[in-house]
């Protein structure tokens, strides 16, 4: 009760400031203000204030303020998009059951469990998806963007030009010069030049493997126990180091299942698993661990890198 000669500040044990003859607040004689800038720690803060009177007698206080900055980082300094295309119907293909179903799912998960703004362009002509890349392209981007690309719909390859294609709503069944299909180049080509760093793109389409001209099947880039004792934020902060031009399809060079329908396709129903995971404890989903999601289906997944790329990149799913 008597006055006060001294404080002092500790955080995890650690003395962090100390002062003295602090002035009365507006309130009763005992109040004191103690006005310390602090920088806290991410994970758990235990502060303890020690209060000491002119008579020797000493008080604590403890408070104990969890610090996650990740939500930060995620909230302020990076925007996570995902533009998802899904053709169920063809003007002279056969028309699909399940790629609208597919891409309505994964966009709810990857709004609801991650944060991503999404956009989904449902049965678009080939003009709609080139026009749709095209507004992406021109796009700007904060410098930890990242840019997820799905598309769910048929896919061809040409053995004379050795080649694949997406199929538009509107691309012909018979069409020698492939001039009404995307081909695999040119979409590289676009992705590549879109100006986010991190980005993603998964095919669901047969020969969707073809998007690598060499069907060259990449491994991983090191395994995630390297990163066991940083926190969060730095984890996130280190796979995003690197500029980012990965893939995975649902198939090589080859036809793939579309699905029982309202089933979802064989290749998205594990995309999904790899989402409702979260990324285990961490809530961080990598690359590495997508793959590994897709490992055993009977068609083969394709996974690689094209364009830019620089070793060691990545692309992180951070649930909420």
């Amino acid at each position: 009760q008597g006055k006060l000669k001294s404080t002092a500040l500790y955080i995890n044990d650690v003395i962090v400031s100390n002062s003295r003859g602090f002035k009365p607040s507006a309130g009763t004689g005992f109040d004191k203000i103690i006005d310390w800038p602090l920088t806290l720690f991410e994970g758990q803060n235990i502060i303890k204030v020690v209060a000491t009177s002119e008579d020797g007698v000493e008080v604590s206080d403890i408070r104990v303020i969890n610090v996650d900055r990740t939500s930060e980082v995620i909230s302020s300094t990076r925007t996570d998009y995902a533009l998802l295309f899904a053709i169920n119907e063809y003007d002279e293909w056969d028309d699909l059951s399940n790629p609208v179903f597919d891409v309505q799912t994964i966009k709810q998960e990857l709004e609801t469990s991650y944060g991503f703004k999404t956009e989904v362009v449902i049965n678009a002509t080939q003009a709609d998806i080139m026009e749709k890349l095209r507004e992406y392209v021109t796009k700007s981007y904060e410098k930890d963007d990242q840019l997820f690309i799905f598309f769910a719909g048929h896919g061809q390859f040409d053995e004379v030009f050795s080649e694949g294609y997406l199929v538009g709503a509107d691309s012909k069944l018979i069409d020698p010069g492939k001039t009404s299909y995307i081909a695999h180049s040119t979409l590289r080509n676009i992705v590549n030049n879109i100006p986010s760093n991190h980005i993603f793109i998964s095919l669901d389409a047969c020969f969707g493997g073809t998007f690598d001209p060499m069907l060259a099947k990449t491994g991983s880039r090191g395994v995630r126990a390297d990163y066991n004792d940083i926190t969060r934020s730095e984890f996130i902060a280190r796979r995003l180091r690197y500029k980012t031009r990965q893939y995975v399809t649902s198939g090589g060079k080859e036809y793939v299942a579309d699905g029982i329908p309202g089933s979802h396709s064989p290749y998205a129903r594990k995309f999904l698993q790899a989402l409702r995971g979260y990324g285990g404890q961490d809530k961080i989903l990598t690359l590495q661990e997508i793959r590994g999601y897709l490992s055993n289906l009977k068609m083969e997944p394709h996974a690689g890198e094209f364009g830019d790329n620089e070793p060691g990149s990545d692309f992180v799913f951070v649930a909420r």
